[in-house]
């Protein structure tokens, strides 16, 4: 059952007078909350699928991709995340009030539309892994699994969903292991992290919008700052009034958390890329069009288990995003139309932002029976994404900048100059793929 408890995840944010001599380890975990969980929500079937084709296409190239994209989007998580700290609203909420009705909607529509076909998408993905492994249909499982997730969506809360499968994530680890053991060369790995290689065609260019799409995603700017206004809720500052500010102490945490969730998703993507690369695109599998191709990457550290590591690990990721994904077009919808919101909330309470939910979620389960590609979906999904982010991140800077909005708390000069940065690199990428 759905019910408000005293503190938010990892500890909620507390205005209150806190103990200087806590053990670093202890506050470490302690602070550990939305960030964690965004990040881990990030590296959802179509990111496993975006760098796995990434690294079986174009090899080692696009590595160092990982090494930037960490920064950027720290950066514009933590944006998001400080939006919903200080002025007490998610951000579209925040939106509301710097620019017209009719501009937002347009871009919660877009959000919505993205967001479904990705939900379809990560289902596909998921049921064709699970097919892959038990050889039962696929449609059956897009049913299970979508049905599963709305249910658990509206009746418990996501904390308690997250944190179990938080550890079926942890599965994804696998790359990092099987990177070391196929034995890279690391010196050209070290080039190709560090010293960017120009895209030189049209598919690398669509692999490096697709990248940053899945990685710098739009759905994770909502859900960041509506969790911020939910772990305020859910320590009792209910009123506006009451959520707006945050204190230094609240800002550092904040940032250790965003901090320690991007890090993680962007060294999985790494090793995504690295692992795929290595064992793939080595081998001449460079175009994946099944689960079980993406599967074989995992053969040198797994052998015969590849399959069930590779289903656990994905099946377990798409349970950890589609509720993100479906609950951020959810709270943008609810706060442009100022419905009562919140995945805390029972349905009869919150109506019209569980009706986005379930409709997100159907829509996702009938696209699957149009007979799409399970991993080309996932693929395009991301490129989707990385078409919609650099508007979106405008718009994010704009408010994030506006110290009256911000209540005399705007991001920093250096937070705006890497978020700028990130949108003119999404920007450049996407005019990179139509021009070339």
């Amino acid at each position: 059952m759905k019910g408000s408890i005293g503190v938010g995840a990892g500890g909620g944010r507390q205005r209150k007078v806190l103990n200087k001599n806590e053990n670093i380890f202890r506050r470490f975990f302690r602070v550990l909350g939305p960030g964690l969980i965004t990040g881990a929500a990030d590296d959802d079937p179509s990111g496993i699928a975006t760098y796995s084709i990434a690294g079986a296409q174009l090899g080692t190239s696009l590595l160092w991709t990982a090494f930037i994209t960490w920064p950027l989007m720290g950066c514009v998580q933590f944006m998001c995340a400080r939006i919903g700290m200080v002025t007490g609203r998610g951000l579209a909420g925040a939106l509301r009030q710097k620019f017209p009705p009719w501009l937002l909607f347009t871009g919660a529509i877009a959000l919505l539309v993205a967001n479904t076909i990705n939900v379809g998408a990560d289902l596909a993905g998921m049921a064709d892994a699970a097919t892959m492994w038990t050889g039962i249909n696929s449609h059956f499982f897009v049913l299970i699994f979508g049905v599963t997730i709305a249910w658990a969506t509206i009746r418990c809360r996501y904390y308690q969903i997250a944190a179990i499968l938080k550890w079926l994530a942890a599965v994804l680890f696998a790359y990092v292991i099987t990177a070391f053991i196929v034995g890279p060369d690391w010196r050209t790995i070290a080039h190709d992290t560090f010293v960017p290689s120009w895209p030189k065609s049209h598919d690398a260019w669509s692999n490096l919008v697709a990248v940053l799409g899945t990685t710098i995603s739009p759905y994770l700017f909502f859900w960041q700052a509506s969790q911020e206004v939910e772990e305020d809720k859910a320590v009792g500052r209910t009123r506006l009034e009451q959520r707006r500010g945050a204190t230094p102490r609240e800002i550092v945490d904040r940032k250790l958390d965003v901090g320690t969730g991007t890090f993680f998703s962007n060294l999985v993507m790494y090793f995504i890329i690295l692992t795929t690369a290595l064992t793939l695109h080595a081998h001449g599998l460079k175009d994946i069009s099944t689960s079980r191709q993406a599967a074989e990457a995992l053969k040198p550290l797994a052998g015969v288990f590849a399959t069930a590591l590779y289903t656990i690990g994905l099946i377990g990721v798409g349970f950890l995003a589609i509720p993100t994904l479906t609950g951020s077009a959810a709270y943008a919808f609810a706060e442009i139309f100022k419905w009562r919101q919140g995945l805390d909330q029972p349905l009869n309470s919150a109506r019209y932002f569980y009706r986005i939910v379930i409709g997100s979620t159907f829509v996702g389960i009938l696209i699957d029976f149009a007979n799409i590609n399970p991993v080309k979906a996932l693929f395009w999904t991301a490129v989707i994404n990385g078409l919609l982010a650099p508007f979106l991140l405008v718009g994010v800077l704009i408010a994030a900048s506006d110290r009256k909005l911000m209540n005399g708390q705007p991001s920093s000069i250096l937070g705006r100059t890497v978020v700028a940065l990130a949108t003119l690199v999404m920007f450049g990428a996407a005019i990179g793929m139509f021009v070339f």
